[in-house]
């Protein structure tokens, strides 16, 4: 079993990965603002601190194998330029930071697939903390999901007509399959499987089509 430190572990889907972590026999630690203990999993540790400041939880990552990174914006937007780089930019570079300071063996980071026509300045911002990533020197796994189905998240729904009619068409079908929908409980499982098999190799890279088959 394995020791893992969570960035968003209160989140949407850090909290339900916590969980099922935790059920499967891992140790898990999350990593949480004073006064939203309660909203960790059952069994999940208390690292309290500020995803925006390593210097307020660096200590606390010593001794973990796997730092699993889900801070980001709610609900991404174009209108949302400014949060991805002082949210999403910054935590990513503080969780690289105390990753390394802490001797962790595997990072697992949530990108976002890509190239696309949209959310410009969503993936520009996680495609340089994948950069951030491979320069850091650790090994790690970066998932790369387009829309996730799940609770709260179902409006993408509408657009599984369209998928369907680019599927139909060669010249479209590749990024059809590469922007595609996957459900919250296949990239749930996609992320059990990056903690559980750890990359081999200095980056592994796991995108729609893998996600999907979960």
């Amino acid at each position: 079993m394995t020791d893992i430190f969570i960035a968003g572990a209160t989140g949407y889907m850090g909290s339900r990965l916590g969980a099922r972590l935790i059920t499967r026999g891992h140790t898990v630690a999350g990593l949480v603002r004073a006064g939203s203990e309660k909203r960790l999993p059952d069994g999940c540790r208390a690292v309290l601190g500020d995803a925006l400041d390593s210097r307020t939880f660096s200590a606390a990552v010593t001794g973990f194998h796997t730092y699993v990174q889900l801070v980001g914006v709610a609900h991404p937007s174009p209108t949302k330029a400014r949060e991805f780089e002082s949210i999403d930019r910054v935590s990513c570079e503080q969780s690289l930071i105390a990753a390394n300071a802490g001797g962790v063996q595997h990072f697992v980071y949530v990108s976002v697939a890509h190239p696309a026509p949209m959310m410009k300045d969503y993936i520009r911002v996680r495609s340089e903390c994948e950069a951030k990533i491979i320069a850091s020197g650790l090994r790690a796994t970066i998932l790369r999901p387009w829309y996730v189905l799940g609770p709260g998240h179902y409006w993408p729904y509408l657009l599984k007509p369209g998928y369907w009619l680019a599927r139909q068409v060669p010249s479209m079908r590749d990024g059809a399959k590469r922007l595609g929908l996957v459900t919250l409980e296949q990239m749930l499982g996609a992320l059990v499987a990056a903690v559980e098999t750890p990359a081999t190799e200095m980056l592994r890279v796991v995108e729609v089509p893998e996600i999907a088959g979960r």
